[in-house]
């Protein structure tokens, strides 16, 4: 009975230790790029900041893409998720704002620095809403050509539940916003969000306030479609609205015309050598981008990797 019951007891032990190992192993996350790895190491001790728009409205800034905030009696609305390892203080930033729970977040686009924080942000409570081919991109796994990674589907608590194709609208807290899809654009998802009332207006990653902006043609983007989205942009709300970029400080129409002039006029500038059959290195050699680069050339999109975007794409 000793040596059956030492069997038993280490046979057992045998199995919980197997057993556990695999629920440890089931429950790890897909293996993520080595860049959205950095990412969250960055932003994990990053600076978090709160700009105060208009009306019931904010911006919290410092993780992956900005966030727009509608606060409110019905709950916190959001405008993109940041990166997941800001989550402590981006919870910190939303209670200083209001003590309003979340309550529903907009994806702008798939990209994950405007998506990495759906997880935690649906299990506070937020239902996700999203273009369709969001959702779509999300639930599958997706190549970045330019960054030779591939970034494995997102689990069914981040994926958006309220999908939509063309247009939404939606009333909250005294607020109408519209929801519009931009196709092609920075990639094949991206939606602008006009909070109409209060007259601000969020456009994700078809505007870069300040910078060449990064076009994801491994997703459906495209040069001639972020000039579409920039004349729709100019063409929503009033003069005076708010134009809250997907990356930079928030900005104005003035500063959105100005980056329609250097989109248009590099694009210009790379379809006529092409057509004169100049090859991408001769492209680059002419240097197309001079005129801007002084004021646009300083972010993640150095000049000579803008002109291959464009190059791409005429």
């Amino acid at each position: 009975m000793l040596v059956t019951r030492r069997h038993f007891l280490a046979t057992t032990a045998a199995a919980a230790t197997c057993f556990a190992s695999r629920s440890l192993f089931a429950q790890q996350e897909p293996q993520q790029p080595e860049m959205v790895l950095k990412a969250r190491a960055g932003a994990a001790s990053a600076k978090i900041t709160t700009q105060k728009l208009r009306g019931n409205i904010s911006v919290v800034q410092g993780s992956g893409g900005n966030i727009a905030v509608l606060s409110g009696p019905q709950g916190k609305l959001l405008v993109d998720s940041g990166i997941s390892s800001s989550q402590p203080h981006i919870q910190e930033a939303l209670a200083a704002i209001s003590a309003d729970p979340i309550q529903h977040l907009i994806n702008t686009h798939w990209h994950y620095d405007h998506t990495d924080g759906n997880l935690w942000m649906h299990s506070a409570g937020a239902t996700i809403i999203a273009h369709e081919k969001t959702r779509q991109r999300l639930a599958s796994p997706q190549k970045i050509e330019l960054f030779h990674a591939t970034f494995p589907s997102e689990p069914a608590g981040a994926l958006p539940t309220l999908i939509f194709t063309g247009q939404h609208t939606l009333q909250m807290n005294g607020n109408t916003l519209y929801l519009e899809h931009y196709d092609p654009a920075h990639t094949d998802t991206d939606i602008s969000v006009h909070f109409a009332d209060a007259d601000v207006l969020h456009t994700g990653d078809t505007w870069f306030n300040g910078v060449y902006p990064f076009i994801d043609y491994s997703t459906g983007g495209h040069i001639d479609g972020m000039i579409r989205a920039t004349k729709r942009t100019l063409a929503t709300g009033t003069t005076s609205t708010i134009v809250i970029p997907g990356h930079g400080p928030v900005g104005d129409k003035q500063q959105v015309s100005e980056s329609l002039e250097m989109l248009s006029a590099i694009r210009d500038k790379v379809a006529d050598l092409r057509k004169q059959g100049k090859s991408i290195d001769e492209t680059i050699a002419a240097k197309p981008t001079v005129a801007f680069d002084e004021k646009w050339g300083k972010g993640f999109t150095t000049p000579e990797m803008f002109t291959r975007f464009v190059y791409q794409g005429v």
